[in-house]
């Protein structure tokens, strides 16, 4: 494996990216809306193999305080190979002295804690698909 890590949003085949996400998987991303989404973001990672996209994450701040990194994803054939270590590692470098926060797929909170991460007891949300998130284990029913 050659892994590359790059922050740059030109040139990327959002195709591509965003089938990481249906292949992790994580849901299903447009595309267009994907690429908005990066270049509104801070800090947006990629993880390659040669020219495969195979990892993804990005983080918005305001620059001072806080932080929230989204959406880190890897294939599944690259899962359990350090590569969300990589990208997680390199994004807390970037947004370090910041304090961080992030969606946890469930199952996967053992990887953020490794991380330095902690549960909350006071996070709250309000989202625009709760039967979605409820379904996919983000959110108890209401």
């Amino acid at each position: 494996m050659n892994i590359t890590i790059s922050f740059e949003l030109d040139d990327i085949d959002w195709k591509q990216v965003a089938e990481i996400f249906e292949k992790a998987p994580l849901g299903t991303r447009e595309p267009e809306k994907l690429s908005r989404a990066a270049a509104n973001s801070e800090l947006v990672c990629f993880a390659r193999n040669g020219e495969e996209y195979i990892g993804f994450a990005r983080a918005i701040t305001d620059g001072e305080y806080n932080g929230v990194i989204y959406d880190l994803c890897i294939l599944p054939q690259y899962q359990s190979q350090g590569i969300g270590r990589m990208i997680m590692d390199v994004m807390l470098e970037r947004l370090s002295p910041l304090n961080v926060i992030l969606y946890a797929v469930p199952g996967k909170e053992g990887f953020y804690s490794k991380l330095g991460f902690n549960n909350m007891l006071t996070a709250m949300g309000r989202f625009k698909d709760v039967e979605g998130m409820v379904e996919r284990g983000y959110l108890q029913k209401p």
